[in-house]
C-alpha cells in the first residue's frame, strides 16, 4: 500500500475499524460516551469525497494529496496547541487549502459551464451560533476570510454574486485575477464537460474538491468551515450546499461542528449538516451516530453521495462516508492520521 510513514499509525487504527467492510468513515475519536473527559482540542479536515481508488491516482499524486492534507492538518494542530481560537484555526486551515491546486476551492477551482470559476464558501462559530456565507463570488483569493468578515462584520449571514464581491472589497480582502485561479486540471475537465454537454464526469473527474475543516479549540469552542468551487460545468447560478448554513456547514458548542462534502443538491434537500445536529441534541445520538444516520438513512437514500467530517463537544471526531474514497485528516493531541481511500458499505471510522 502505498503511503509515508506519517500516517502508518491512523492507518492501522482504521483497518481495524474497517475489518467488517466500510462506506462511511466514522470516529477516530470515540463513541460519543457522555462520561468522557473533555479532551483538549480536536481537529478533522476534508478534501473532498468521490468515486476513486488507489487505481485512480499515481503515486506522485497520492503522495501529493497525503503532503497537503499533513500540511494543513499541521497549521491547525500548532494553532490549538497553542491555545488559538477555534474560528481561527479553521479559517487558517481552509486557507491554505484554498491555496492548494490540488483542490476544488480557490486556486484550481473548476470553471463552469460558461467557463469562469465562481467560489462559495461559509464559517460558523459554535460559540455566539453566527455564521457567514458567501456564494458565486470572483476575484477574491481567499473566499473562507470574506465569509468570516460576513459572520464578523455584517448585520447579514449570506451574501451572492456582486454583491459579495462588493463587500469584499469595502472589507479590502486580496484580490487575485484570473489567472490566480486557472489550472490546466480544472481547465481539463471542463473542457471535457463542455464536450460532453454534461455536468457529471467519469472517474476522478467526478471527485468533488471542496474543502472543510472542523474544530474543538481548548476553551472548549466548536467551529466549521467549508470552501468550493461546485461542480464542473454547473449552470450559471447554480449553488450546492457548501455556502449554505445547515446543509454543508454546521457548527453549535452544544452539539458539534460539521464540515460536508459530496452532491450538493442532496446535502440540501436533506440538510445534512443540521441533521446531524438535530439528532445529537434532540435524539441524544452520538457524533457518530448522528453523522452515519444523516449520510446513509436520510441524504444517502435519496441517492445522493459524499461525506462529513465531524467533532463533537467532547473532542470526538467523526469522518462518515458513503462514496468509495475522501481525502480526509484528524488530529487530537495524542495522535493523528491521512488517509484517502477506504470507504465502503459499513464503514464509521472512529478516533479513541
Amino acid at each position: 500500500m502505498r503511503m509515508n510513514t506519517s500516517i502508518i499509525k491512523g492507518w492501522l487504527m482504521l483497518m481495524i475499524i474497517f475489518a467488517t467492510g466500510c462506506s462511511d468513515l466514522e470516529s477516530p475519536t470515540g463513541s460519543g460516551d457522555s462520561n468522557m473527559e473533555r479532551r483538549d482540542w480536536a481537529i478533522a479536515i476534508h478534501g473532498g469525497a468521490g468515486y476513486f481508488g488507489e487505481k485512480d491516482l499515481t503515486d506522485e499524486q497520492e503522495r501529493a494529496y497525503t503532503e497537503s492534507l499533513s500540511a494543513a492538518l499541521s497549521i491547525g494542530e500548532e494553532m490549538l496547541a497553542a491555545g488559538s481560537g477555534a474560528v481561527d484555526v479553521v479559517e487558517s486551515v481552509i486557507r491554505m487549502l484554498e491555496d492548494d491546486s490540488l483542490f476544488n476551492a480557490g486556486r484550481g477551482a473548476v470553471f463552469t459551464a460558461e467557463g469562469v470559476q465562481e467560489l462559495d464558501a461559509s464559517i460558523a462559530d459554535g460559540a455566539s451560533r453566527n455564521c457567514g456565507a458567501i456564494t458565486g463570488i470572483r476575484g477574491f483569493r481567499h473566499p473562507i476570510s470574506v465569509a468570516r468578515s460576513v459572520m464578523d462584520s455584517s448585520d447579514h449571514v449570506f451574501f451572492s454574486g456582486h454583491g459579495a464581491g462588493e463587500f469584499a472589497l469595502s472589507m479590502g480582502h486580496e484580490e487575485a485575477g484570473d489567472d490566480w485561479f486557472w489550472t490546466q486540471k480544472a481547465f481539463r475537465r471542463y473542457e471535457r464537460a463542455k464536450a460532453k454537454s454534461e455536468q457529471k464526469n467519469e472517474g476522478l473527474d467526478k471527485k468533488k474538491g471542496t474543502v472543510g475543516c472542523t474544530v474543538l479549540d481548548q476553551a472548549g469552542h466548536l467551529a466549521a468551515g467549508t470552501s468550493t468551487g461546485g461542480m464542473t460545468y454547473k449552470q450559471h447560478g447554480r449553488i450546492g450546499d457548501s455556502p449554505i448554513i445547515g446543509a454543508g456547514t454546521w457548527a453549535d458548542d452544544r452539539s458539534c461542528a460539521i464540515s460536508a462534502t459530496g452532491w450538493g443538491e442532496y446535502f440540501i434537500r436533506t440538510g445534512v449538516a443540521q441533521d446531524v445536529h438535530g439528532r445529537m441534541l434532540h435524539g441524544k445520538e452520538t457524533l457518530a451516530q448522528a453523522c452515519r444516520g444523516a449520510i446513509f438513512g436520510e441524504m444517502g437514500e435519496l441517492g445522493g453521495d459524499g461525506g462529513v467530517v465531524g467533532v463533537d463537544a467532547k473532542g470526538n471526531i467523526a469522518l462518515v462516508c458513503n462514496s468509495s474514497g475522501m481525502f480526509r485528516a484528524w488530529a487530537i493531541p495524542t495522535e493523528r492520521g491521512v488517509a484517502m481511500f477506504g470507504a465502503t458499505l459499513e464503514g464509521t471510522v472512529e478516533v479513541h
